[in-house]
């Protein structure tokens, strides 16, 4: 090895190892203008050395079974294996050696996120990790590094490709969710077991990585409330068409001050009605979009391809040139910043707006029983509207849309309809945000 080079070994060469695997072979050259110095794989930890792999362009003699002993040669260690385990091992083990990391892994990174930050600080290495929220796109350096004289409000963003495919089909195809769904598993869009997507898990890893960047705050996966999309249905979609909304799984991180000015956090994913004037109500397929609010710079939107092989190989070949950069200069980048230790506002306190689509019996004086079971848990209503009438049962749809309230004053009022002689059933409750 020269000493002039700088020193990658990639841990994984799937999807994404192969795509930038390809792009250090293909364009040497320009990258190592770009660092200032060649960068040199020494070696590509894999389960199979001895599988074919045309695509990659590398020395079949660089792969090796032995991830151990690889991460200790690099001067840089690309993780690209996802999973919690063996991958926290050896990132830890190539930080211990003096190699920068750099990461896809959200899992990671949303549950043990701080103890990478501290070993990074503690051997004087960079940590990055661009890809792991929200593919191609720009968005955690912006955070960190951009808006670092500013200060971060609300960060709402559609960061699971998967679920935005299937509910943007819905709502333009009017089938239900299972039939999408196979079809996105047929596309390549979801994988055979989409559980991590649909029910909303990855999205709560990212939301916790975006809350403790945009916050300078700890968050991590288990403190964000999540709820996945099985439960929406195409008549909540067209319910939500008929209020001029589409229904969305958004991560939402917000700063929450209280009446004497004390500040929290609220960070949660769920299913949210989106006005159609909004600009992530025309995020479509399977791309990603971030919205920011923030007190100087206002709004800000970040948009693109959320996943795949090349998309995600630009983000990891960003940090790579930014981290092998630093090795040449003998700098380092930004580490973890969480000098505000905000507390987490519990989702029973979370103040949001509500729409609640309850079957009613279709006689005189239902409506004024509903909203009096709004009002006695102090849950305002802004607008009620009737659905269809179903002559053949009696009964009649009715969309309630509330003014804010809490998730508690919320699920009280939700137990209290539910007891009503009038209603037969509380078919669906969904968050409206950005109205």
């Amino acid at each position: 090895m020269s000493e002039s080079s700088v020193r990658v070994a990639l841990l994984g060469c799937g999807t994404v190892g192969t795509s930038v695997a390809r792009r250090l072979v293909e364009h040497a050259d320009e990258l190592a203008a770009r660092v200032g110095r060649p960068l040199e794989i020494v070696g590509v930890a894999v389960r199979d050395p001895a599988r074919p792999r045309p695509d990659s362009g590398l020395d079949p003699a660089l792969f090796t079974t032995d991830a151990e002993g690889l991460v200790t040669r690099a001067d840089v260690v690309i993780e690209l294996m996802g999973g919690i385990e063996p991958a926290r091992g050896l990132l830890l083990r190539a930080m211990e050696h003096g190699a920068s990391v750099v990461t896809a892994n959200k899992a990671l990174l949303g549950e043990d996120g701080p103890r990478l930050y501290e070993s990074a600080a503690r051997h004087g290495v960079d940590l990055y990790y661009e890809a792991s929220v929200a593919g191609a796109i720009p968005l955690l350096r912006p955070l960190q590094m951009s808006l670092a004289g500013d200060s971060v409000e609300r960060v709402m963003g559609i960061v699971n490709g998967t679920t935005n495919f299937v509910l943007d089909k819905m709502d333009r195809s009017n089938e239900d969710l299972d039939t999408v769904l196979a079809e996105a598993q047929a596309l390549g869009y979801a994988e055979a077991d989409p559980t991590a997507d649909v029910e909303g898990y990855d999205a709560r890893a990212k939301a916790a990585i975006l809350a403790s960047l945009a916050f300078h705050t700890r968050v991590a996966a288990p403190d964000v409330s999540c709820e996945g999309i099985m439960s929406v249905t195409a008549e909540d979609i067209r319910a939500a068409r008929k209020m001029g909304c589409v229904v969305k799984l958004l991560a939402i991180c917000a700063r929450v001050r209280d009446d004497r000015g004390e500040e929290s956090l609220s960070v949660r994913v769920h299913p949210t009605l989106v006005p159609r004037s909004h600009p992530l109500a025309s995020v479509h397929e399977a791309f990603n979009a971030v919205f920011i609010e923030t007190a100087l710079a206002g709004e800000l939107m970040f948009y693109g391809q959320g996943a795949g092989g090349d998309p995600t190989a630009s983000a990891v070949l960003g940090d790579l040139v930014q981290a092998a950069r630093h090795k040449v200069t003998g700098s380092r980048g930004p580490g973890e910043s969480a000098y505000a230790d905000l507390p987490i506002l519990p989702l029973a306190q979370v103040e949001t707006r509500y729409a609640i689509r309850v079957d009613v019996l279709d006689r005189t004086g239902v409506l004024a029983h509903v909203a009096s079971a709004f009002a006695e848990h102090g849950v305002s209503i802004e607008s009620m509207r009737q659905g269809v009438r179903r002559s053949g049962d009696g009964l009649a749809s009715i969309t309630i849309a509330t003014h804010a309230a809490t998730d508690a004053a919320l699920a009280r009022t939700v137990d209290r309809l539910r007891l009503l002689d009038d209603v037969s059933a509380v078919t669906s409750v969904l968050r409206m945000e950005g109205i």
